[in-house]
């Protein structure tokens, strides 16, 4: 039995390795959140087992979980960098199949078309606004900045302000407000299923998600020109990563202890 409570201990110091190991590998990458893994202990008893006398069994994974805290705010200069100082998160919708997703990763591109996208092409969600940039509607729908004005001045710039108002400036001189980004938030964003790229998708866990403006209530504000990187703080991620390499030697060791005494207690019915 001692080498399958051993066992169980290296799978799952072996576990708790691979998600600081993926910790490490994105370190660097924008609007990322670090995981944890928890453990449990196994206990096999019956009705007539004495609760004095009962060893346990080895452990397993609890859960995997992931750290929404927010990470550094670094600036980039680019206008079409944007992040969230606060709650919430961007909404993107899959050009081809519609599928909403979210993210933290505000890393944004205006295309020929007009459409405002993130990195993986995926088009950013927004509420419709009136000439003052206040929303009009709590449906979002995709951003698309018109290339020219009415009277026919082309588009110059774009820019996205701490209301989350996108506003186009044409080379007359104008700026027309476009659309205000929407923030999402989830009753319980633990429950949030992660779909990578710096992604997730909504689940029965998390809840459906509740849209609204940037700034407000519980959403944070927009700061531009901004990305937040990773939560993950390196130094944690080295202690715990010396931490499971000691607990993955120590089950081996423990291992190797067992078939040592094995080998011993064979040798004696000789």
């Amino acid at each position: 039995m001692s080498f399958f409570t051993s066992l169980s201990g290296m799978r799952n110091a072996e576990t708790d390795l691979r998600v600081i190991s993926h910790n490490i590998a994105n370190a660097e990458t924008a609007g990322f959140k670090k995981s944890n893994a928890a453990f449990s202990d196994l206990v096999a008893t019956g009705g007539a087992t004495d609760p004095r006398l009962t060893p346990g069994i080895g452990a397993t994974v609890s859960a995997i979980t992931q750290d929404f805290g927010l990470g550094s705010l670094e600036q980039t200069g680019r206008g079409l960098d944007v992040a969230i100082n606060g709650d919430g998160f961007f909404a993107t919708a899959n050009p081809i199949s519609g599928d909403i997703t979210f993210t933290r990763n505000g890393n944004l591109q205006l295309v020929a078309s007009g459409e405002l996208q993130d990195a993986n092409g995926d088009l950013v969600q927004a509420f419709p606004v009136d000439a003052a940039g206040n929303a009009t509607s709590n449906v979002p729908a995709n951003v698309v900045v018109p290339t020219a004005n009415a009277a026919g001045s082309g588009l110059s710039s774009v820019s996205i302000d701490r209301r989350g108002v996108v506003s186009a400036a044409f080379s007359d001189g104008t700026v027309e407000p476009v659309a205000k980004i929407a923030l999402a938030s989830f009753p319980a964003t633990g429950g949030l299923r992660a779909i990578g790229q710096t992604k997730w998708e909504a689940s029965a866990d998390s809840g459906a998600p509740q849209y609204g403006d940037p700034g407000v209530g519980n959403f944070g504000s927009i700061m531009a020109g901004s990305l937040e990187r990773s939560n993950v703080d390196l130094a944690d991620e080295m202690v715990s990563l010396l931490t499971a390499q000691r607990n993955f030697q120590a089950n081996a060791r423990a291992i190797d202890t067992a078939t040592a005494i094995s080998q011993t207690v064979l040798n004696l019915q000789r």
